[in-house]
């Protein structure tokens, strides 16, 4: 359904009274994925690694600096805005914050249908009943159209943020941490919502997150990123299993266990992410990898598979 290759996304940093360009940061650098119909790919990796600029590159909110965008086989990496309107109607997203992305100036019904009239899909009457389908679909009442954001709770502001993202119909969602803002027992309503809309009209999800455990249970394989690179890709039971990546083994070995008799690993990652304007030479991982070489340190490694559907960017793999 989608399929991304030598995705990049450059931000200039500028300096001075004239605004002069003096660098880039390299949010995204060069990332390759394909996600099918129905299937779920999840992204982590650490606070600033380019997950969400991934997301919202991909959804052409942000103009990619290079690479292409293929929605099934159609090339939309240059479109401009009228040209991409019927892909945007296939594309959508829900936002991290079910607070900040919901307007507070409109009611529920409004933002909801909002996308209906834009694309011209339903007017009147009809925009209303579809809505308050929309808000039965996610365990919202009828009642509740002509509520303002303020009037809702977190998980009920995310409910409302997926009905906005199901009102056009898409094929595929983009979910940017949607349950990362939420208490735990509203996490697991949302992400059971989730899957149950997947299984009942086919979507296909780009899941982006940091919580493992919650990608492990939604996630059919999974793709690991570290400052703009993916570093690690495969199913989820061999990423979880059998990790290759020394950062991968490093962010499941952080991952707490609610059993005090089983022998957990002590590795701990050391030192911050590096800065994304000046990224080390070589493997971007080798200022904080154990198993460091001097090939580490001077050459860049690339995606390799060590097994079917298993690919790992590391030298010593």
């Amino acid at each position: 359904m989608l399929e991304v290759r030598d995705l990049e996304k450059h931000f200039p940093v500028r300096k001075g009274l004239f605004g002069r360009v003096t660098g880039h940061v390299h949010a995204v650098d060069g990332v390759s994925f394909a996600i099918g119909a129905g299937e779920t790919l999840g992204l982590v990796g650490e606070s600033g690694c380019g997950k969400t600029t991934v997301g919202r590159t991909v959804l052409r909110l942000l103009a990619p600096t290079a690479g292409t965008i293929r929605v099934d086989g159609d090339d939309i990496t240059r479109l401009g805005n009228r040209d991409l309107r019927p892909y945007r109607r296939r594309m959508q997203i829900i936002f991290q914050d079910p607070f900040s992305s919901l307007d507070p100036r409109m009611s529920a019904a409004d933002i909801v249908g909002e996308l209906l009239g834009v694309h011209d899909v339903a007017k009147g009457t009809e925009r209303r009943e579809r809505v308050a389908a929309l808000f039965e679909r996610v365990g919202l009442r009828a009642d509740q159209l002509d509520n303002y954001p303020h009037e809702f709770s977190g998980g009920q502001r995310q409910r409302l943020s997926i009905a906005r993202a199901l009102s056009l119909n898409p094929e595929l969602i983009v979910c940017d941490e949607p349950v990362s803002a939420l208490d735990v027992s509203i996490q697991a309503q949302v992400i059971n919502l989730l899957m149950d809309l997947q299984a009942e009209f086919g979507l296909s999800y780009l899941f982006i997150a940091h919580d493992l455990a919650v990608v492990e249970h939604l996630s059919d394989r999974v793709a690991v990123m570290y400052l703009g690179r993916i570093v690690e890709f495969a199913d989820k039971r061999t990423l979880f299993e059998n990790p290759q990546h020394p950062y991968t083994e490093s962010l499941l070995a952080a991952v707490p266990v609610p059993d005090p008799s089983r022998a957990r690993s002590k590795r701990h990652l050391e030192g911050d992410v590096p800065s994304p304007v000046n990224r080390p030479s070589g493997c971007h991982f080798h200022t904080r990898c154990p198993y460091a070489t001097a090939q580490c340190r001077a050459e860049e490694p690339r995606l390799k598979p060590i097994a079917e559907g298993h690919e790992v960017a590391c030298h010593l793999r």
